[in-house]
């Protein structure tokens, strides 16, 4: 009996461990102002336990306003971040790397260094809209409402059903 109970007692101490650890993901597009940062800020909002971050390939100047804008009206505060390179994290081992890149528009980037899962989600490129204020915000919207619907399923498919 007593052997029994050691047991299930390093396995509940495993099964503990394993809940609390923390999975890290890259998020990566081209600039990294758009696209990237919503699906980096909402996967923050959702599990503080998740290390989160998300680079491009050609990074930008700054995240583009009307992205921190749509994510502020569903309380997700992305206005602190900044682009950066993909070469950062080239040193860096993660559990899962997605790229968000439009395939059918754009060459999406490609992570060279130590990844255990190497995921597709993509996205048309809301930078890229035009027409008026009002449609290039309803087209930021939009996009922002995919990322959210698709981070969403990732993170029940992978992360969420693994920890429970």
């Amino acid at each position: 009996m007593a052997i029994r109970q050691l047991v299930q007692y390093k396995n509940s101490q495993i099964l503990t461990t394993l809940k609390s650890m923390s999975i890290k993901i890259l998020i990566l597009c081209t600039g990294n102002s758009c696209r990237s940062q919503m699906a980096e800020g909402f996967l923050k909002s959702i599990d503080s336990r998740l290390k989160v971050y998300s680079a491009g390939t050609e990074p930008s100047e700054k995240v583009h306003p009307m992205a921190i804008e749509v994510m502020k009206e569903i309380g997700i505060d992305i206005s602190g971040n900044a682009p950066k390179s993909v070469n950062r994290f080239l040193n860096e081992t993660f559990d899962y790397v997605i790229t968000v890149c439009d395939e059918a528009n754009e060459t999406c980037p490609v992570f060279t260094g130590n990844v255990k899962y190497r995921l597709h989600i993509g996205f048309e490129d809301p930078a890229k809209a035009t027409g008026t204020p009002q449609q290039i915000k309803n087209e930021f919207v939009r996009i922002r409402d995919e990322i959210v619907t698709a981070f969403q399923e990732f993170y029940n498919d992978n992360i969420k059903s693994n920890r429970n």
